[in-house]
């Protein structure tokens, strides 16, 4: 398997020309396995149960919302991995003060350079940024359906800390809960 460590990529802050390239990322994910979600009396609980036939799921394209552009924004950054022909993946993270965290609004490898490392290194980027701030957690929303990216999650040391079960509801993602995992800022 080829690694970040074996290839050529260069991993910095986005800039304007990136935005087409981000945009145009396939972020779409096949899983053979789901996040099972049971609402309890006390709480909730999570199984890991098979998908058959596995589940190829497609992000619709986002809308632009007018925030201000990472650069506009102290608080806010998009990192990215470069290969030698085009972009392998980014992440886009924002710090909130009032509570020191800092949260990945989005993070996506293209699949071809999936299982490479290039997931753990913008999160390592992320993680960096969070020192800068000071922050004290890092913190992401997960749909129950990306178990790849749970797994992916959950090696890198985020573990679960809450649920929303109407987040997707009058979505594509309608049926579907979000999953919030964190990790103290190492």
């Amino acid at each position: 398997m080829t690694t970040v460590d074996d290839m050529d990529f260069e991993f910095r802050t986005a800039r304007p020309e990136d935005t087409r390239a981000i945009e145009a990322l396939d972020g779409s994910f096949t899983t053979r396995s789901i996040f099972r979600v049971a609402i309890t009396e006390d709480g909730f609980t999570f199984q890991e149960i098979p998908a058959d036939p596995p589940i190829h799921k497609v992000f619709p394209a986002k809308d632009a919302d007018g925030d201000p552009a990472p650069e506009e924004d102290p608080n806010s950054r998009t990192f990215v991995a470069v290969g030698p022909d085009r972009l392998a993946g980014f992440a886009a993270v924002s710090y909130v003060p009032w509570n020191r965290r800092l949260v990945i609004e989005d993070i996506e490898v293209a699949p071809a350079h999936r299982g490479q490392g290039i997931g753990r290194a913008l999160v390592g980027h992320a993680v960096e940024f969070a020192r800068e701030r000071g922050a004290g957690h890092i913190w992401l929303e997960v749909t129950n359906v990306n178990a790849p990216a749970i797994h992916a999650y959950q090696r890198m040391g985020f573990t679960f800390c809450g649920l929303d079960t109407t987040l997707y509801d009058g979505t594509p993602s309608s049926g579907e809960h979000a999953l919030y995992m964190s990790m103290p800022c190492p």
